[in-house]
């Protein structure tokens, strides 16, 4: 496929049609299966619903404490047991938290299907929630805090510190990884609470990928999976907030930090709702940070010097395709202790101006279109970014075979669009965080 551009030569993107096939159980859940039988590898993954902004008020770090609650034993297995059936059919699993869904995931050798299918209907039915699990792992996710974020050299910048810059409510604005004191104040009965809440299986999609029959797996779905209780799916609450009218800034000191740095972002459009318009910011974080030829990569640290190193990105946590509404355009730098800030942002900004009022250059969005959907494309080769990226693209949009679209959706960002996003970059519509390092004030 090659989409037209006016910055030089079309792009072509090589196509890909992986399989997407779907049903739903009685119970609510979705299943979402892509078949791939070029090598004996299955990966399952059950994303729920619900991540970091649908914590309560007074239980910030909810969502990963209970991600971690969640391999602490089920209605059939004690404790670690899921670990040692995973691993001991030659396998490796993992859970994480994102901003709007939690995901829990296996790879394992495909004669190992059905235990992994079992693994995740045995804790979707009931996780051991007990007072010795849930001191457990608070202890664990404060470990977590204190390795991660407060003793690590830039911990958390900008994925924590810059979101109540932007934002004003709670959901959108808090720490996601929690405060000691409300994780210490967790109980059992949250616990039972946040699981019957969010964790119904009409509240989860689950994805299975790799080498499998359809109908066999399907079999197995129903069996593991068709028994267990279906419960009320809650309403997801709305966290739009209206857009900045000026700039907000804000500093943070950083005593571990060997260098200062700068994170600015600004509001981008619905990606669920208006992804076309989306995309193109997708495509500006590439024209502006990606490689030694991108704008802000050629001025800021190969020309004048003035940065150590620059990226762009889209969402907080640096995905752009699993994140809703309200979300944003990051740009970040890290300088020399005898660079101002002021010097990095002025440069910022004059290369979005350039940018805004001269366009592209020919062949400059071309290779950044190629650029990107080799890097989707090597996302999802692996059988277990192709099976979570369906979960994911299933559960926000509805659209699993998304996958397939996104290479040639990218490809077909036109110059005009890019440019037309990098003008509303301006300062006034800026969210802005200095890190400033060591003992320095």
């Amino acid at each position: 496929m090659s989409a037209p551009t006016s910055a030089g030569a079309p792009v072509t993107i090589p196509a890909t049609g992986f399989p997407v096939e779907r049903f739903t159980l009685p119970n609510g859940l979705r299943v979402v299966l892509t078949p791939d039988r070029s090598a004996p590898v299955i990966a399952v993954g059950v994303v729920y619903d619900v991540g970091i902004r649908s914590e309560p008020q007074g239980r910030t770090g909810f969502a990963h404490l209970f991600e971690h609650l969640m391999f602490q034993g089920s209605e059939n297995l004690e404790k670690l047991a899921h670990f040692r059936y995973v691993q001991a059919s030659g396998g490796v699993f993992n859970g994480s938290t994102h901003l709007d869904y939690t995901d829990y995931y296996e790879t394992l050798p495909s004669n190992a299907l059905e235990r992994a299918l079992f693994l995740e209907a045995d804790r979707m039915r009931r996780p051991e929630l007990t007072e010795e699990n849930l001191a457990n792992q608070i202890a664990v996710v404060k470990e977590e805090i204190r390795v991660n974020v407060k003793n690590r050299p830039y911990g958390g910048f900008p994925w924590l510190l810059l979101p109540p810059v932007m934002f004003d409510t709670f959901a959108n604005a808090h720490d996601g990884y929690g405060s000691f004191e409300d994780l210490e104040s967790a109980t059992v009965e949250d616990a039972e609470s946040f699981f019957s809440t969010y964790y119904a299986p009409g509240n989860a999609v689950l994805a299975v990928g790799g080498d499998l029959d359809v109908a066999r797996a399907t079999e197995l779905i129903e069996v593991h999976f068709g028994d267990v209780e279906a419960r009320p799916v809650p309403v997801r609450p709305s966290f739009a907030e209206p857009d900045l009218t000026s700039e907000r800034r804000a500093e943070h000191h950083d005593a571990m930090a060997p260098l200062p740095a700068v994170a600015m972002a600004w509001r981008v459009p619905d990606p669920v709702n208006d992804l076309n318009a989306y995309l193109a910011y997708v495509v500006l974080a590439e024209v502006l940070t990606d490689g030694d030829a991108s704008r802000l990569v050629e001025r800021l640290v190969l020309k004048d010097a003035i940065a150590t190193s620059v990226s762009g990105y889209l969402g907080f946590m640096g995905d752009p395709f699993d994140v809703r509404d309200p979300t944003a355009f990051l740009l970040q730098a890290h300088f020399p202790p005898a660079v101002k800030s002021e010097t990095v942002i002025t440069a910022v900004d004059e290369e979005l101006d350039r940018l805004a009022n001269s366009g592209l250059q020919p062949g400059e969005l071309s290779r950044v279109q190629a650029r990107l959907a080799a890097h989707l494309l090597r996302e999802v080769d692996a059988v277990l970014g192709r099976t979570l990226t369906t979960a994911v693209l299933e559960q926000q949009r509805g659209r699993a075979e998304l996958i397939n679209d996104l290479p040639h959706l990218l490809a077909e960002v036109t110059a005009e669009q890019v440019v037309a996003a990098a003008q509303t970059l301006r300062p006034a519509r800026r969210a802005l965080l200095e890190l400033v390092p060591g003992g320095a004030q």
